[in-house]
Formats: structure tokens, sequence, C-alpha cells
């Protein structure tokens, strides 16, 4: 086929995936930086090529037809090849590069720790797009690391999944938020103290993996009081003022949230281990120039944001080349 009869470029393969997997027309255009007509007109142009609706109105939603659902996975693969393919070089410019780098990352660390990168990949790499992709019990996020949906993601499950590539980013140590003017602001809380007051916990950011406190909480046969129940970690501080919640998460997330709200940061009277992130991608994307790249840009920015502490040894079981 002469490129002249090419039904499918680049644009359209990314319209495809991005719409069957948002199933917004609304989304997509914020996602891809076009405006909804621009998104819209791509649809009918593959509606055109596939000889099918791809995606119908099902009440206020959108769904895929057999026929759209039957095409995601190949052009998932089809669009993950072709990013391979641009990427794939053995020299990087940062200055000039347009790339998209897709991150997956807990909600919570987007307060300081993505801030700082966000700020580096604008000074490094003008033109490149960065893309946040929240964590979620509902989400797949090793599928999307297999298929290019994601090319790195940040996480601080205790048992990392074995098959991925893993670096270690930083550790942070356990402590407690809550009011200021709670009742056990004053430091001296004990365990029964902390196990009994009524505890904010947000939903795990993985079904599959669970979360440092709560897993060692179960070592050590304890329960906490969970009270109230948040979608998100950084919807949390903001429910604290004038309450007597407790919030269990890392220093340096607690600390940010006590300098813009009237909370105070308390240390938990249980020893849990330290909170330790690492980053971890598929072997797809790890001879990647510019992957290497993106993955040196978040090591750099935890150093630098965690330079006045001192960090543990992070034992990680096998893959560990950064």
């Amino acid at each position: 086929m002469s490129r002249q009869n090419d039904p499918l470029d680049t644009y359209l393969l990314r319209v495809l995936v991005t719409l069957l997997i948002e199933r917004n027309l609304t989304r997509v255009a914020t996602r891809m930086n076009q405006t909804q007509p621009a998104i819209s007109a791509a649809l009918r142009k593959l509606r055109l090529v596939f000889q099918d609706e791809l995606l119908v109105r099902s009440g206020n939603a959108m769904v895929p037809t057999p026929r759209g659902a039957e095409v995601l996975e190949s052009a998932r693969v089809a669009l993950a090849e072709l990013d391979r393919l641009v990427a794939g070089g053995e020299k990087f410019d940062a200055q000039a590069t347009q790339l998209l780098f897709k991150v997956g990352c807990p909600d919570y660390l987007s307060t300081v720790f993505l801030a700082d990168v966000t700020k580096e990949i604008r000074k490094q790499a003008p033109n490149a797009r960065l893309m946040v992709h929240p964590l979620g019990p509902g989400y797949d996020f090793e599928q999307a690391l297999a298929n290019g949906e994601l090319d790195v993601v940040i996480g601080n499950w205790p048992e990392p999944p074995e098959h991925l590539h893993r670096a270690p980013l930083l550790d942070d140590d356990i402590v407690c938020l809550m009011a200021n003017n709670h009742i056990l602001a004053r430091g001296d809380m004990s365990r029964e103290q902390y196990l009994h007051a009524p505890h904010i916990v947000p939903l795990p950011f993985s079904s599959a993996h669970r979360g440092v406190i709560d897993k060692h909480l179960a070592n050590l046969r304890l329960t906490r009081n969970a009270r109230v129940i948040v979608p998100f970690f950084s919807m949390a501080p903001h429910l604290l003022p004038g309450t007597d919640l407790i919030f269990t998460i890392s220093r340096h997330f607690a600390e940010h949230y006590a300098r813009v709200l009237p909370l105070k940061v308390v240390p938990c009277p249980i020893q849990f281990p330290r909170m330790q992130f690492y980053q971890i991608w598929h072997s797809r994307n790890h001879k990647s120039a510019a992957q290497h790249w993106m993955r040196g840009i978040l090591k750099q920015v935890a150093d630098r944001l965690f330079a006045s502490t001192t960090p543990s040894t992070l034992a990680l079981a096998g893959k560990t080349t950064p």
C-alpha cells in the first residue's frame, strides 16, 4: 500500500488507543492536548477506516463495540512498537526531544516529588511531554508497563513484582499527621491510644499489592480503627483539622501538609519499617536511551529531595539495574 493510500497514520492510531481506553471525548482531548472537535473528527475518520462505530453511546457513557474491543490490544502493541522505534536510537537529545513520557504514580507523591520532577523536565527537555497516570485498585499497572501505556511506575509495595526491572528512589520514615489541637498532638501517644483512635485510611492504589502500613500491622496481628476511607491520599490531610482523626503516612508528605494546614506531625508509637519507594519498568524500555534519561531524572530529584536524610539500605531481590 502506498503512503498516500495508507488510511491509518500515527496520530489516528494514538487517538484510537486513547479513545478506547478513556471512552470520553473530553478526556481524550485534554490528554492529547487537542480540541474536542479535532478528536471528534478523528473518530469519524477511524469509523470510516474500520467500517465500524468503534465507540457507541450507552446512557451517559461510551462503550466499545465488539470490533473496538478487538482492535484495542493490537493497536496498543503497534503504538508501543512505534514509540520504541522512535526512542530506540543510540543517541538521545533531551533539549530537542518531543517524546511523551508516561509515569504511573501514587497521588501523594505529586505534592512534593513530582512537582520537582516536572520542574526538572521543563528545564532539561522543554519540548518533551509528561503524562502522570494515577494508580488505583482497578488499574493494572503491570499490563500498562507491558503494552507501553506507561513507561515507568513509582511504587512502595513491600513485595514488588519480581519480573520487572526496579531501582531504589528514596525512603522515608512513617509518622502520624493530625490536627494541631488534637488531644494526642503532644507526641506521647501510646500504642493503645494509636490503635483505638479513629483513623483516615486511603484505598490501596493496587488491589494486588498490600501497603506497608497494613502489611506490618497484619504481621503484628494488630488492627487500627479505620473510621474514614478516602479514594486519594491527598484528600486525607484536608479532613483532619478540627477532628480527632489520625492519618499515618510518610514524613515528607506529612511535613508538607503541616506547613500549609493547621496540622501537626507526631511520631508513631508503632515501629513501622521505613517506607521505601522505587521505580519499576518493563524490559521493553530497559535499553531505551530516552527512558534511561527519564529514570535518571526521577533518581536525580529523589536524591536532591532527600539529601538531608540518611537513606537506609534498600534490599530488593531480582533486577536492580537503573
